[in-house]
């Protein structure tokens, strides 16, 4: 008789602990992992299975010139924001020189203005009918064609804009990786004659390569799956082109087929993402050092770093904020604006209810799948813990994939839901079930943004010590009543957090509302869209100002929080 192996009685020993045990846990997980993968599945099989003819037409066409724009648009927003966030990480981190503590915080704002509305912004500012160049006609006193001026709507004006607005990704990872570096480190290469130029070169931009690295390419695929700044600048790119052949000419084919090429992209971003950050412990000097010492500016080196950090902050925030401010209260001082009109009452009840029940249908979820899967010491629950990771992959996805994958997914369903109404139940004008309502609306956000509330959640919980867990089951608590008393309460800080982040993100959400959305269901990002590329730029103001507003929420989390590590330091 031949004995087992070790491995394979390992296995057996796992498979009887998850049919005896664990079996809700793998259930759970399992079907919240299919949920979420299933329209980007569905759209990577089409990818497996190409339209050769399709494709032919797709190159002869269109393709060509929208892969190109979407690579120059990646490039340019990478190496913008790569040399804009590590700079001013560096330069905050090493130095000390007036304001720096202000600016080391509010250089985040930017995070708070979404990319479509700083574009129309910038655009509506510099334009030729602007306040910008009519000021300048009118000083100068100039006509059309004796002057020369840069044209802000252009591809080098949309990557202008979208760095502005993305260069807080790469400078927060970045001041991090700063801020854990040894002090020992660089002093031994200022010991070995290297200035603190060459020193950052040769030392501390090697050792933050994995987080800087990692900033970029988060930024990269944010620039690729952008779709209502490159629309407004009428800069077609992979993720416009999909929203277009589905909405505008119903290719809905061709629409399918550049999704999917999407995906690939992204799955691709995403493992060097992942990579790049599981190598930053092979880097980083942090926890067995003191951390670097800022040196002191003086003079004009000092007010020039000063000026340097209030100019950026200006042209990225102070700047584009300002101009909503004045367009609002132009706008505001029209005798037929009622700022409690039913139409802004509509977009902004429908944006706060489809963010809100969004979100805290995203971090029930979240938190039953991060509770049925948080014993990561188990052999058991290593297969449940890898489908719940799995669930994040949808925050890599661009929002027009996912809503196209989430309209794959549905359309069969509606139509064999419609055809059995016609047919069985004498139904004369069915109506879908699905397709275009709130439900598959919602469907999509949970696609896209769980990875926020998983993350969220799973941290919190994993600061809750065993022994707690171990204390309250002697005193007969377990089940779902640990989650209530136990886990939920030591948490809830987490959760919340994690709610506030989904909830923001939804407000600013465009793609996945614009194809989704039930028919005459708008939110305020969709109203300030719409307004904007019409030209009712004083219009699109106020909805845009909100939408700003409620954006600075996590921005004044990650400030506090920022202000709280430089306490403890």
């Amino acid at each position: 008789m031949q004995l087992n192996s070790p491995a394979k009685r390992s296995r057996q020993t796992m498979w009887s602990k998850v049919t005896t045990s664990n079996w809700i846990t793998y259930a759970i997980a399992l079907m919240l992992t299919s949920a979420v993968l299933i329209p980007i599945g569905v759209l990577l099989i089409d990818s497996l299975t190409p339209d050769i003819a399709l494709w032919q037409r797709l190159w002869n066409t269109i393709l060509p010139d929208v892969l190109w724009n979407t690579v120059r648009l990646m490039i340019g927003v990478g190496l913008g924001t790569f040399l804009i966030g590590t700079f001013f990480a560096w330069l905050i981190s090493t130095y000390e020189f007036p304001g720096r503590r202000w600016f080391e915080q509010l250089l985040l704002l930017p995070m708070a203005v979404p990319g479509f509305i700083m574009g129309f912004v910038y655009v509506t500012i510099f334009e030729f009918a602007g306040p910008v160049q009519t000021a300048l006609r009118d000083w100068v006193g100039w006509s059309r064609g004796e002057y020369w001026f840069p044209n802000i709507a252009s591809p080098t004006g949309l990557i202008i804009v979208l760095t502005l607005v993305l260069y807080p990704y790469v400078y927060i990872l970045a001041r991090a990786a700063f801020r854990e570096q040894a002090k020992s480190t660089l002093e031994a290469a200022q010991v070995m004659g290297l200035s603190t130029w060459q020193s950052f070169l040769r030392v501390a931009l090697p050792m933050a390569r994995p987080q800087i690295a990692a900033g970029v390419l988060l930024v990269i695929m944010e620039a690729m799956t952008d779709y209502g700044t490159v629309s407004y600048f009428s800069y077609p790119t992979l993720s416009e082109r999909i929203i277009v052949l589905w909405s505008t000419s119903f290719d809905i084919s061709a629409a399918i087929q550049l999704a999917s090429l999407m995906v690939v992209i992204a799955l691709i971003l995403l493992s060097i993402e992942r990579q790049m950050r599981g190598q930053a412990q092979y880097y980083q000097q942090g926890g067995y050092g003191r951390t670097i010492a800022r040196k002191r500016l003086s003079g004009s080196s000092a007010w020039l770093s000063s000026f340097a950090c209030l100019s950026l902050l200006s042209v990225a925030f102070i700047l584009p904020v300002g101009q909503l401010v004045v367009w609002t209260i132009n706008e505001l001082n029209q005798p037929t604006v009622n700022l409690l009109s039913d139409s802004l009452f509509d977009y902004t009840r429908n944006s706060f209810m489809l963010a809100s029940v969004s979100a805290i249908l995203i971090m029930f979820l979240a938190l039953i799948t991060a509770y049925t899967t948080r014993n990561k010491s188990t052999e058991s629950n290593r297969l449940p813990r890898s489908l719940a990771r799995l669930t994040t992959i949808g925050y890599a996805m661009p929002g027009a994939v996912i809503g196209a994958g989430v309209l794959t997914v549905i359309n069969p369903i509606d139509g064999a839901v419609t055809d059995f109404a016609t047919q069985y139940l004498g139904w004369t004008n069915p109506s879908y079930l699905l397709t275009g309502t709130m439900i598959a609306l919602t469907y999509a956000y949970i696609v896209r943004f769980m990875s926020i509330g998983f993350n969220s959640v799973d941290a919190s919980l994993g600061k809750i010590k065993p022994n707690m867990e171990g204390a309250a089951r002697t005193m007969g608590t377990g089940g779902w009543q640990m989650l209530q008393k136990i886990y939920f309460p030591l948490s809830r800080v987490g959760i919340i957090a994690g709610m506030i982040l989904v909830f923001v993100d939804i407000m600013k959400e465009l793609p996945m509302t614009l194809l989704l959305r039930p028919f005459g269901v708008d939110t305020l990002a969709l109203r300030t869209y719409f307004l904007s590329i019409e030209g009712w730029h004083e219009s699109a103001a106020i909805p845009a100002l909100m939408i700003v507003l409620v954006g600075l929420i996590p921005v004044f989390i990650l400030v506090r929080l920022g202000g709280q590590e430089n306490n403890a330091s």
